[in-house]
């Protein structure tokens, strides 16, 4: 399935309803992802290409932020995402050591996630869920219960699969990040005539968004 599968584009004029839809991102899990794949998201196109196919009601982006003194390394990349468009959804992420003595993050936000998408769905005719998270599942179920459509993007592509099966087929509709990428991933960086290059990238923002989820 590509990017033309994505149900139908909404049209305006003719007759024709123009669906509403609500996206909900999972930063930690979509950037694991799509750094799996050797890509970047510019999140600008996406934003461009949720608009493109109906009134998109809202675009959440979920993320933790692991704070070193008064500075975040993914403060330039929340400010862009509120600045254009985005709703950021942020909590403190927690450091704690295992058993090993390792260091580790966690950066679970799928309780932030979840309310915001049932509270949400009697306002949607579509909900766009971007994890691979198998702990979706039963909301998915839930929010498709109340006459919502769900598309699920995420990625099965060796040799990092990130969907979970059983989030794949509770699924209305999943679409493949590599088969997005044309549409969706960052162009090499350019400076227009302002200076500016675009949105930040995820990858240079923080440990916080390249840990994996743990329970």
């Amino acid at each position: 399935m590509n990017s033309q599968d994505f149900e139908s584009p909404g049209r305006i004029g003719s007759g024709a309803v123009v669906k509403r839809i609500g996206v909900f991102i999972d930063g930690a899990n979509i950037y694991a992802a799509t750094r799996a794949l050797g890509f970047d998201i510019d999140y600008q196109r996406l934003l461009d290409f949720f608009r493109a196919r109906g009134r998109l009601v809202r675009m959440f982006y979920y993320t933790a932020v692991l704070d070193d003194g008064d500075h975040s390394a993914l403060r330039p990349l929340i400010d862009w995402l509120q600045y254009n468009g985005y709703t950021v959804v942020t909590k403190p992420a927690k450091e704690f050591t295992d058993a090993l003595g390792r260091r580790r993050i966690r950066n679970d936000m799928d309780v932030e996630l979840a309310i915001d998408m049932m509270e949400a769905a009697a306002h949607l005719d579509q909900a766009v869920l971007l994890s691979g998270a198998g702990d979706f599942r039963r909301l998915v179920e839930a929010v498709q219960r109340r006459g919502v459509r769900v598309t699920v993007i995420s990625t099965d592509r060796q040799p990092s699969p990130m969907i979970a099966d059983e989030l794949r087929r509770q699924a209305d509709v999943y679409l493949d990040l590599q088969d997005l990428a044309p549409v969706i991933r960052r162009r090499p960086a350019k400076c227009s005539e302002t200076g500016l290059a675009g949105p930040p990238r995820p990858a240079d923002l923080g440990e916080a968004e390249t840990r994996g989820r743990l329970a």
